[in-house]
């Protein structure tokens, strides 16, 4: 079977229900836990997919000395053209690894559910052009990537923080928020929620929006499973007008 590299690294963000929807479309994950003491495969040779999960590590310094082997990974798998999901920290990572930047965010924190805005170019983006206008996500992060890399596509935006979602070359992309979590995992992250932010309020709310994440990402993950398998293409073109 077809298997996509999963980088896990953090215990509380794992693959989860994305991981689920990965498999149900057809791959096999082989998840690598680098805090664990897993090695790095130095290349992406016998997968047909990368995915690079989050964690509460910042992308900048100091940062876990794998994370060096994470951006070569995402610079190859961009480079050659290997289909990759990264998420959260792993977006920061991806804009680290081309030559963007990450700063803890100056607008604070962004906790729970929030919708963002898909941008123009995402009208011809094999994955997002299906994605609704104002999609629902997930999000947990104190950081924020603050200038994307030279040559990256902006797919999503909100007012805070401009850069939700962007892709690298053709097949690689990157989303500041969570589309993974489950309702178990938010209550996990909640217990250490920043200050100003009431546990089981956050938990409610996310829990509240779990059928609608479900219900634009699932195909999302679905779509990246099968251009991994090579049976979507990824060729860019415009919807086509109602009634045509």
């Amino acid at each position: 079977m077809s298997t996509a590299l999963v980088i896990e690294n953090d215990p509380t963000d794992d693959a989860r229900r994305l991981g689920e929807w990965l498999t149900e479309a057809g791959l096999a994950l082989s998840v690598v836990r680098p805090y664990a003491g897993d090695p790095l495969p130095a290349d992406l040779e016998g997968f047909v997919a990368l995915v690079v999960l989050g964690g509460d590590q910042s992308a900048y310094p100091p940062r876990p000395p794998w994370f060096d082997g994470v951006e070569a990974l995402l610079r190859k798998a961009t480079r050659n053209g290997v289909p990759t999901l990264a998420i959260c920290l792993g977006a920061q990572l991806m804009a680290t690894a081309h030559g963007g930047a990450v700063e803890r965010s100056a607008a604070g924190p962004e906790i729970g559910p929030a919708l963002v805005g898909r941008r123009d170019a995402a009208e011809t983006d094999t994955l997002f052009r299906y994605v609704p206008l104002a999609p629902d996500v997930l999000q947990w992060h104190l950081d924020e990537i603050t200038e994307l890399p030279a040559g990256a596509v902006l797919l999503a935006a909100s007012t805070r923080y401009p850069h939700q979602a962007f892709r690298m070359g053709e097949r690689a992309w990157a989303l500041q928020f969570h589309i993974e979590c489950d309702t178990p995992m938010i209550a996990e992250w909640a217990r250490s929620a920043p200050e100003g932010y009431d546990p089981e309020e956050i938990v409610a709310a996310c829990d509240a929006v779990m059928v609608d994440i479900e219900e634009v990402w699932q195909p999302f993950a679905a779509r990246f499973a099968a251009l991994a398998l090579g049976e979507l293409s990824d060729a860019r073109r415009p919807l086509p007008l109602l009634g045509q």
